[in-house]
């Protein structure tokens, strides 16, 4: 199972996929979550350079439980980034997450939070892995919702 931590294609840049969702830069641009059960190690997935990787993955697997959907973020859903000069990081937020009311089935690992360019017509293979956020859970068939990061999904100092 993997822990919390940011992708090597992701590292230095989360701050600026958050500013550009938030911005509309492009207008299509989202972050979306999914959730896995994984028993990938950090390191093997950590290199993993688009969700399609991450899904190939044969110890990673997406939820198929019914009722499990990924959560799209865009930029009405997103505050502002407000750098903390008194503490000199850049903490960057994202709203309770909800997947909606999932059955019981296959485990919940980890979520996995992407940037996604154009959300109209990508794919799983246009979307940049950025973080993964430990998240065991076993669905039974209510809401299953998630506070990632509630003091800062990452903090970049």
């Amino acid at each position: 199972m993997a822990t919390t931590f940011v992708f090597n294609i992701a590292k230095g840049r989360f701050a600026e996929f958050y500013n550009r969702v938030k911005n509309n830069d492009p207008s299509a641009s989202a972050l979306v979550a999914v959730v896995v059960n994984t028993a990938a190690s950090d390191a093997t997935l950590k290199d993993l350079d688009t969700l399609a990787d991450v899904l190939a993955d044969s110890d990673t697997d997406e939820l198929n439980n019914s009722g499990y959907s990924r959560v799209v973020l865009t930029d009405s859903d997103l505050d502002p980034l407000s750098p903390d000069d008194s503490g000199d990081f850049m903490k960057i937020t994202v709203p309770t997450l909800n997947f909606g009311e999932v059955e019981a089935g296959m485990d919940a690992t980890n979520i996995i939070i992407g940037y996604d360019a154009n959300t109209g017509s990508g794919t799983d293979a246009d979307i940049i892995p950025v973080s993964c956020h430990e998240y065991a859970v076993s669905p039974n068939g209510t809401e299953m919702t998630a506070t990632v990061g509630a003091s800062g999904l990452i903090q970049a100092a």
